[in-house]
């Protein structure tokens, strides 16, 4: 594939508002992790919990939209001067070249979720929650396509912690058949009780916080997140899209295939994609949730297909499993790896599950990172791996 510039990106975390922030906390060995405090209902987790959200308000003009994830989707438009930056490329290519392809695993269900608790005696929603925009697996998409006043293309990739990965790859291809110019991808998701209390009942989440290919790992720890990325064919600055791989196993709703089939075929498309091959990578952002089958399954993919010299980790630690929004958190921590020359640890984690190869590290280092991949892997099989450089490879 032909490389695409990423001439601007944002993200919100549990670790802070903006880039800065969040390679702040990834050179500190900082946390973002808390004790619960979101749910009404007692929930012994940690969770990564995004500070600000309750205090962003959205301007008047897009109130109709409002809810806690496009709150978010909001407060991650303002960081790092993304909003100006994407109006700017709708400015130059024209509001019906901009395509948005944005994901996202929940969208807005926590405002549904409200919608029933406060149901009015005749079975209908609250007045101010009877807004059908935010009860639609589109919410989100909707907004961010208002919010920037884009015309072009928009679509909503739901592939549960795939998704804002996948959308990349989304992006390339509309850009490589001439639908658009230029492509803003990204993601949202924010915490809400299905998914805390989903995860829980499926013996998912950790009581403590969550440690990566720990041999003993007890879960996930859930977090909340927001991004965007600007993608063009060619630009003044910024990281390189260089690969995508994608595949879909559908070995099982929510365990992967135990040979990681489905991890491998997306990895090595990547690699096929750039024309790039192993040793060529220098980081790895791994999926690497701390559930116990992924971890184990992922960390064997890798031992097999890279060198020992590959640095390889999971950032979870800092920011939570942000599930849909995990691919477009990951991918700006890889562009921060090649930014800063910073090859994050595995935070939280001491002694490491005895599938893990010399490629799983758990200190952060100061690196060389030219190439670097980030593994997103999301339920029912569905995965896609993405390869960034500092330079342009063709």
């Amino acid at each position: 594939m032909r490389p695409l510039r990423i001439s601007a990106y944002s993200v919100a975390s549990a670790c802070g508002a903006g880039v800065p922030a969040l390679a702040a906390a990834l050179r500190e060995g900082r946390s973002g992790l808390r004790a619960n405090d979101f749910t009404e209902a007692p929930l012994a987790t940690f969770i990564g919990r995004v500070p600000g959200i309750e205090g962003c308000a959205l301007p008047a003009d897009l109130a109709a939209w409002e809810c806690r994830n496009n709150r978010l989707a909001w407060l991650a438009l303002g960081c790092d001067g993304f909003r100006e930056r994407a109006l700017a490329a709708r400015e130059r290519y024209g509001a019906d070249r901009v395509a948005l392809v944005l994901g996202t695993s929940t969208s807005s269900i926590g405002a549904t979720e409200e919608a029933y608790r406060r149901l009015l005696p005749d079975g209908r929603y609250p007045e101010d929650l009877r807004r059908p925009i935010v009860h639609t697996p589109h919410s989100l998409g909707d907004f961010v396509r208002a919010a920037l006043a884009l015309e072009g293309v928009a679509v909503t990739v739901g592939t549960a912690c795939s998704s804002s990965a996948k959308v990349f790859a989304h992006a390339e291809r509309l850009l490589r058949l001439g639908i658009a110019d230029a492509a803003v991808v990204g993601g949202v998701d924010t915490l809400c009780g299905s998914v805390l209390f989903g995860f829980s009942s499926l013996e998912l989440v950790s009581p403590e916080p969550c440690r990566p290919f720990d041999v003993a790992r007890r879960g996930i720890s859930i977090g909340e997140a927001g991004g965007f990325a600007l993608l063009e064919r060619d630009g003044e600055a910024g990281p390189w899209l260089l690969g995508c791989g994608e595949s879909s196993d559908a070995h099982h709703m929510s365990s992967p295939h135990p040979h990681g089939l489905g991890a491998r075929l997306a990895i090595e498309a990547a690699l096929a994609s750039s024309g790039l091959g192993p040793e060529s990578v220098d980081y790895i952002n791994l999926h690497g949730t701390a559930s116990q089958k992924n971890d184990e399954v992922e960390a064997r993919v890798i031992a097999e297909l890279f060198p020992a010299t590959t640095h390889a980790s999971s950032t979870k630690g800092w920011t939570g499993h942000t599930l849909g929004a995990a691919g477009i958190v990951e991918a700006v921590i890889a562009f921060i790896a090649l930014q800063e020359g910073l090859a994050p640890g595995t935070l939280n984690t001491a002694t490491l599950d005895p599938a893990c190869g010399p490629q799983l590290r758990l200190a952060t280092e100061r690196a060389q990172v030219r190439v670097a991949l980030s593994n997103s892997f999301g339920f029912g099989g569905s995965n896609c791996a993405l390869l960034f450089g500092r330079e342009r490879i063709d």
